[in-house]
């Protein structure tokens, strides 16, 4: 089989806009997802530093778990679209089935695992109060790991089909939920017990629920009307399915490990210094997640463009559609740097009007100001790789980049440099710029590959 050449009708513009349509509702939906996170800092910040800390320390602890569990899902972005691509409707239905199955099974061993974390918090230092509120946090919220899970396989399932529109709109209005659930459980309203940082966890687990819930009725309405109908998604389990999507998501699943597991890890030592400078580190890093939340949503549209594209065999869109998600995170995480920048002020002052906090939090926008770029590139890059089937590069260059490299390099700084917390900051720095020269050096090799030699494709098997 011969690659496409590019049409000479070739409309830059209008390839843009395309990916624009397909990328903005999918960034919307990672915005709507981080908010949950941002309104409970922000639902606790009246509670104090430690509070604050809490829920920061508490949420690393288990999304460094957590998105492990969904990373095994993101083998949906490849098989989905790529079925999709090649018009196998069907096919998309099995891989959404054995998806769920997955979830299922990994839910009773995530919350295994969760049950023994808080008394690692005091074996690694971290302040007394701080981790007094951070256990019964993440007691309670891991009760919506299974919900989560169930989401995240109907979400990359309608992405992978390329109906995006409902999954930001069931995460815009989960926040509804999750602030209404802050409300009445943090203090104590409408009748309801004052419950506190806990109080929020459980907020967090209705809206999960709801999320979960909403989305699979989503996927009944879409496919009511369709061939092969909805009956099509209820099949037996299917060991060789399950086992592809383990194939391509473990090493995702690893690579997103890696990096929030190193965000995590950075977050427990930030926990050995003072409240007010873990508290500084967990807003500036909700600052940076909320930027970071674009490029993501753009990764995850580069993923399904690319993977239709595969499955259309056409290389060149491919590795077109490619460049172009990676010019448009580059242009967006530039505009977020010179946010941090010019008014970090007023950004910190949403959280907090501590004194100490904001002072350090100044510090800490301004190096994050410095990776925001390099952040937006690694991102897009990896989303890019994995609509080809490549999980496997982005996991090896997140380890040798961050514990390898970052970690070690902030430890230093940050306690035999005496720099604080602006030393884990710069050392976690470096590690993004690294990353993503190498995640961009790696999609020009594999895609132009692919361009050149369009037989190397492989597309996922038929549906039994």
């Amino acid at each position: 089989m011969q690659a496409r050449a590019v049409p000479s009708n070739f409309d830059f513009r209008r390839e843009v806009s395309r990916m624009l349509r397909l990328a903005v509702p999918v960034v919307l939906a990672e915005l709507g997802w981080m908010s949950m996170t941002i309104v409970d800092t922000i639902m606790v910040g009246h509670l104090g530093p430690a509070a604050i800390g809490a829920t920061g320390i508490g949420s690393s602890a288990y999304y460094s778990f957590a998105i492990f569990g969904m990373g095994l899902l993101l083998g949906l972005d490849t098989l989905v679209s790529q079925s999709f691509g090649s018009g196998d409707r069907e096919d998309c239905h099995h891989s959404l089935a054995q998806a769920v199955y997955l979830a299922l099974l990994m839910t009773p061993l995530l919350m295994t695992l969760f049950a023994f974390m808080p008394p690692v918090f005091n074996a690694f230092g971290v302040n007394e109060q701080v981790s007094a509120l951070a256990g019964p946090y993440l007691t309670m919220l891991s009760w919506s790991t299974l919900p989560l899970l169930l989401y995240g396989a109907c979400r990359r399932y309608l992405q992978g089909v390329g109906h995006v529109r409902p999954v930001m709109l069931v995460l815009l209005t989960s926040n509804l939920v999750n602030w209404l659930g802050n409300w009445l459980l943090i203090d104590g309203h409408w009748g309801l017990p004052a419950l506190g940082v806990p109080g929020s966890a459980m907020s967090t687990c209705f809206a999960r629920l709801y999320m979960a819930a909403t989305l699979a009725a989503f996927i009944w309405w879409l496919e009511r009307g369709t061939a092969p109908g909805f009956a099509s998604l209820i099949r037996k389990p299917d060991t060789k399915r399950i086992g592809l999507l383990l194939r391509i998501g473990f090493p995702a699943a690893t690579q997103i490990l890696l990096e929030i597991g190193a965000f995590g890890a950075a977050a427990i030592l930030a926990g050995r210094l003072t409240p007010a400078a873990l508290a500084a580190h967990q807003i500036a890093l909700n600052c940076a997640a909320l930027s970071y939340m674009v490029p993501l949503g753009i990764s995850s549209a580069a993923a399904v463009a690319v993977g239709q594209a595969i499955g259309r065999r056409d290389p060149v869109s491919a590795r077109r559609d490619g460049f172009i998600a990676i010019g448009l995170g580059c242009a967006f995480m530039l505009c977020a740097a010179i946010t941090f920048l010019a008014a970090p002020g007023p950004i910190l002052r949403v959280y907090t009007d501590d004194a100490r906090v904001l002072t350090v939090g100044t510090g800490l926008l301004a190096i994050a100001a410095l990776f925001q770029l390099f952040d937006g590139i690694q991102t897009v890059a990896t989303g890019a790789l994995r609509g080809i089937g490549n999980t496997r590069t982005p996991m090896l260059v997140n380890l040798g980049g961050y514990w390898l490299f970052g970690l070690p390099v902030g430890y230093l700084l940050c306690f035999q440099g005496k720099l604080g917390i602006y030393g884990l900051w710069i050392g976690l720095s470096m590690a993004l710029i690294a990353i993503a020269l190498f995640l961009t050096y790696s999609w020009q090799r594999n895609s132009r590959a692919l361009a050149i030699d369009a037989a190397s494709i492989t597309l996922p098997p038929a549906a039994p």
